[in-house]
């Protein structure tokens, strides 16, 4: 399955643009890279999701897809749930562009996942023209809880909804049909389930689980290294521009 290669207006910048270096804690994207162990044009791009996941600056995750599963082979990690979420971004920018290897950078600019420089571009893009990740987000585990707290709005937005992402750092899996039928891959921060916190309204609030709770039917506690949250305008059928986010070692 050979991706398709799409045109973004507006997502390319020029080189001689400036980005604005994140703050002390602060973040300058999160990249979600929707993928599919079926999909033999993923495998680099799940290969560059790996190198980007070492820069401290990036918040990366990995979203496997289930809607290439028809095609021999069923993905072990995809959630149907990413497949909805990959859409609701496609119909909030009016595009309805859905394929793999696909980045969504900071919850508004896709790009091909597989194409570092034009993810680093759409990183400098938002960071110039929409200002993400400007919210404070401090998320930590401590007494057997994720802890999350959320400063008040320090701009126009006001509205948010929280969510907390249980996170495999490292899955390898043996492909034995399909497109990658042979290959054994590697795939790097996958979000295992999404759970809603609740919804931020401009004044600051603190959310917390238990971390016994973060295990779903699908995976066991000991399946999890990690937990990531973001802070997203708008709603999950309709998400918008990352406000805040972070990520932490659960050990």
């Amino acid at each position: 399955m050979s991706f398709r290669h799409i045109a973004f207006a507006g997502v390319m910048i020029c080189a001689a643009t400036v980005t604005p270096p994140a703050g002390a804690g602060e973040p300058r994207a999160v990249i979600e890279l929707f993928t599919s162990q079926g999909c033999s044009s993923c495998p680099p791009a799940d290969k560059l999701l790996a190198e980007l996941s070492r820069d401290p600056t990036l918040i990366a995750m990995s979203l496997p897809v289930d809607y290439w599963d028809y095609l021999g082979w069923k993905d072990t990690l995809a959630l149907h749930g990413h497949s909805n979420r990959e859409r609701a971004y496609a119909d909030a920018r009016g595009d309805r562009e859905v394929y793999t290897p696909q980045v969504v950078v900071n919850g508004i600019v896709p790009v091909l996942g597989s194409d570092k420089a034009a993810i680093e571009e759409a990183i400098a893009d938002t960071r110039k023209k929409a200002a993400p990740l400007t919210l404070p987000v401090v998320l930590s585990i401590a007494d057997g809880k994720v802890s999350v707290n959320v400063a008040a709005a320090n701009d126009a937005h006001s509205s948010a909804e929280v969510w907390l992402c249980p996170i495999t750092g490292k899955a390898k899996v043996a492909i034995e049909r399909g497109e990658n039928r042979g290959h054994t891959l590697i795939y790097t921060n996958v979000v295992r389930r999404w759970v809603k916190l609740g919804v931020w309204n401009g004044k600051a609030e603190t959310f917390s689980v238990p971390v016994a709770s973060l295990s779903d039917a699908d995976f066991s506690l000991s399946d999890i290294d990690r937990v990531a949250v973001v802070v997203q305008s708008g709603v999950a059928a309709h998400p918008g521009l990352m406000l805040g986010a972070a990520m932490v070692s659960l050990h």
